[in-house]
């Protein structure tokens, strides 16, 4: 007994090893190129980015994306030729490019919604794009359930929805309120107030503080919505993004030389519109926020907020089985 006491007395004795200095002792191990890996892995497998276009025709919805992404990227379609008719009902239109930029290399689609808002009457126009963004949604659910899924499940869904609300410097359309209250919960939305350069300052802010007590009282949350801030530095970030929208902007892809320079613009008879000049248009405020600080946190949202809640209401319907297939095959898989 005594010399047990004593074993476990020295045992108690021995001092445990500092695993906070075995790095030191070990030398170096190599953790934090990880992020070098991951950073190699994305830039060869590119990224998808889908964006779509919401707004009557003339609001310069393809210029605004143009300018966006300096590309011709968006469908021309500034005025109908005599040729073609205006669509009876909402189509969807959508274009991919693959624009590169410092090596890294993204597959930007357009989706574009022509007809919509052009008609004397506009009741449930909006029914054929809320049908679209849900076809997304199954079309992606229909990869993942797969049992031989695909190794990168493509992306169609509809990450960010501009809609463009015209620059009366009233209030907003019934139209306007009703596709927002519609579609806020199922997709990313941004508004904005195309061609603002028709108003003064003191219209556009008017404008902008009317907007915003609209949507307001009608409880309709655009992105970034307040439940979705993850921290106070989100909640700092986006609350000066939620006071600035809708975004005033202007787009141009024609240059113009101004201050020794070119520049995007708009020319008037008073002198020259610059599209990236924040005096002028908050154009550079809507791009830094869309593309370089929230684009992968709208890509986020979409697969983790409205992506996810398409899906449980879509298994739980059918009673939490594969998706109903239209076709035979995919129905015995399903069985199976």
């Amino acid at each position: 007994i005594a010399e047990c006491r004593k074993n476990i007395k020295n045992h108690l004795a021995t001092p445990i090893p500092n695993f906070s200095r075995g790095s030191a002792l070990f030398g170096y191990i190599g953790i934090d190129t990880i992020i070098e890996q991951m950073r190699k892995k994305t830039m060869k497998t590119g990224f998808d980015f889908n964006i779509m276009v919401v707004g009557q025709s003339g609001l310069g919805k393809s210029t605004l994306v143009n300018t966006l992404f300096k590309s011709q990227v968006s469908r021309r379609s500034t005025s109908w030729s005599r040729d073609e008719k205006i669509p009876k009902t909402v189509e969807i239109k959508s274009v991919s490019h693959v624009i590169e930029e410092g090596g890294v290399k993204m597959k930007l689609t357009v989706i574009d919604t022509p007809g919509f808002g052009d008609q004397i009457n506009n009741e449930n126009c909006w029914e054929p794009i809320s049908k679209y963004i849900n076809e997304q949604y199954e079309k992606f659910l229909k990869e993942e359930v797969n049992i031989a899924r695909k190794k990168r499940i493509p992306d169609t869904r509809v990450h960010c929805c501009l809609y463009f609300i015209s620059p009366t410097g009233h209030s907003l359309r019934q139209l306007d309120i009703e596709f927002m209250k519609h579609l806020s919960r199922v997709v990313n939305i941004i508004p904005v107030i195309a061609k603002s350069d028709t108003l003064t300052l003191d219209e556009k802010t008017e404008f902008k503080q009317k907007v915003r007590k609209e949507l307001e009282a009608c409880g309709i949350e655009c992105y970034p919505q307040k439940e979705f801030d993850e921290d106070m530095e989100d909640k700092s970030d986006n609350d000066k993004i939620r006071e600035a929208m809708p975004f005033a902007v202007v787009g141009s892809d024609k240059e113009y030389q101004a201050n020794a320079k070119r520049i995007l613009g708009r020319k008037t008879p008073w002198g020259v519109v610059e599209v990236e000049n924040p005096n002028h248009c908050e154009f550079s405020l809507l791009r830094d926020f869309m593309i370089r600080s929230h684009l992968q946190d709208l890509k986020e949202v979409t697969h983790n907020i409205h992506y996810e809640t398409y899906r449980a209401k879509r298994l739980n319907d059918n009673g939490g089985l594969h998706p109903i297939s239209s076709s035979g095959q995919d129905t015995q898989e399903s069985n199976l």
